[in-house]
């Protein structure tokens, strides 16, 4: 009780409109999908005439292009606009923003991790209904957010900020790992026999399974829900977290400047929160419109990552009808350099599927490329003569534009931060 309470003063100060929204996502969750078609179009219409009004700079483009607003009947109309890029919000921020006087507004920035730190403006509301979007997901899994948790989020705490870390975790009934060590880690398990979920970045919870199953520790925990974020939840992870704490790793898709886009569903579904963004899906790539960002509109926007929706007439088991992200690639735009022809770098992604649909092999991987048409490959998993089957796919793949060195049982995390699959080095 004590908990729930220090929970709901906490929203009601700093995000007043979170449990009224988060009453109005419950309801939602059971339309149909004519509903929530219907619910879209209005709120985006919505959205776009306030940009029109507000933002200086998506007042010219909608103009450049004829677009009008008041006009918006349908989502396909959207397609009248060209997409937008993380430069170009980098480039254009001062008249991206809109000149509307909200009542509470944060600053935020995103993660900086492909090299581009973009800070913008957040309104109460954009940062609040993301929150309930969120706290919707976890009412499927039967958790509360003001549960015991535990948080794996990689980053070396500086020690100085220690003391306000804890603070900070304190109100959120939450506990982490402040040292990757064997006594750290024991520590934090000890920990997690009661708390109800734990979540952070999915490659630090594989790390932190992994040391878990290997120091033995038998934890006797009633977790409901583990959940990556900030990261592609590998199939390869799986067996690990389920071994130390006997559930998969589910998967939160979203990212600073698009809000949420999709949660996962206990069927292993990822449904995308339709009644605060749009998704869709160009050349594989996807595109999204978060309908809550005023303060910093968010249209069309080149996410950088590739997808694939499932078909509009896929119906999950669990009963909800909001659309299905069938597969989450990751980033594009990456390129592996040849000998002769370049590749995109999601393209690994691809290649280590196939190897475990083909060969039953998972595998977790690291590559990098500091010379043109040679690659340095880590792999985490031991040998145990899966080379040959590993070079001749490789081979298949890249045929001889490629020369590979190939090392097994690495390790590949640093603990201090995302885990990257793909490191280059040719365009510094």
């Amino acid at each position: 009780m004590l908990r729930k309470l220090i929970y709901t003063y906490g929203v009601k100060k700093r995000n007043p409109s979170l449990l009224g929204y988060l009453d109005f996502l419950k309801k939602s969750d059971t339309w149909s999908q004519k509903e929530l078609l219907a619910f879209q179009l209005q709120k985006c219409k919505d959205f776009l005439e306030f940009a029109y009004t507000y933002s200086p700079y998506y007042k010219e483009v909608f103009d450049a292009n004829g677009f009008k607003p008041s006009e918006f009947k349908s989502l396909d109309q959207l397609k009248q606009l060209p997409t937008f890029s993380k430069e170009v919000l980098l480039k254009f921020n001062d008249t991206i923003k809109t000149d509307f006087q909200f009542e509470k507004i944060y600053i935020s920035s995103t993660s900086g991790t492909s090299g581009q730190l973009l800070k913008f403006w957040k309104n109460e509301e954009w940062d609040s209904h993301t929150r309930a979007a969120i706290f919707r997901g976890y009412t499927w899994y039967g958790v509360d957010p003001w549960d015991r948790n535990g948080y794996l989020w990689g980053y070396n705490i500086d020690p100085k900020e220690t003391r306000k870390i804890k603070f900070y975790d304190w109100l959120q009934n939450r506990f982490r790992v402040f040292s990757y060590n064997s006594a750290g880690i024991e520590k934090f398990a000890r920990n997690l026999e009661g708390a109800k979920y734990l979540h952070g970045y999915s490659s630090v919870i594989y790390e932190v399974a992994k040391l878990v199953n290997k120091s033995g520790l038998n934890i006797r925990h009633n977790l409901k829900m583990i959940k990556g974020t900030s990261e592609k939840v590998h199939d390869s992870y799986q067996e690990e977290v389920k071994k130390a704490f006997g559930l998969k790793m589910l998967s939160e898709y979203g990212a600073t400047e698009s809000g949420l886009i999709g949660f996962e569903c206990p069927m292993g579904n990822i449904h995308i929160a339709m009644e605060n963004v749009i998704v869709e899906e160009e050349n594989g790539e996807i595109l999204v419109t978060n309908m809550l960002s005023r303060s910093f509109p968010i249209i069309r926007y080149k996410l950088g990552d590739g997808i694939k929706l499932a078909d509009t007439s896929f119906k999950c088991s669990c009963g909800r009808a909001h659309v299905v992200i069938e597969e989450i690639h990751g980033r594009l735009g990456e390129k592996i350099v040849g000998k002769e022809r370049e590749y995109p770098g999601v393209l690994l992604n691809n290649f280590f599927k196939g190897l475990a649909t083909k060969h039953g092999l998972l595998f977790n991987y690291q590559v990098r490329q500091d010379t043109k048409g040679r690659v340095d490959m880590d792999i985490e998993q031991e040998e145990l003569g899966n080379r040959p089957i590993l070079e001749k796919e490789l081979k298949n793949y890249f045929q001889d534009d490629l020369d590979f060195d190939i090392k097994y049982g690495q390790s590949l995390h640093k603990m201090n931060g995302k885990l990257k699959n793909f490191i280059s080095t040719l365009n510094e």
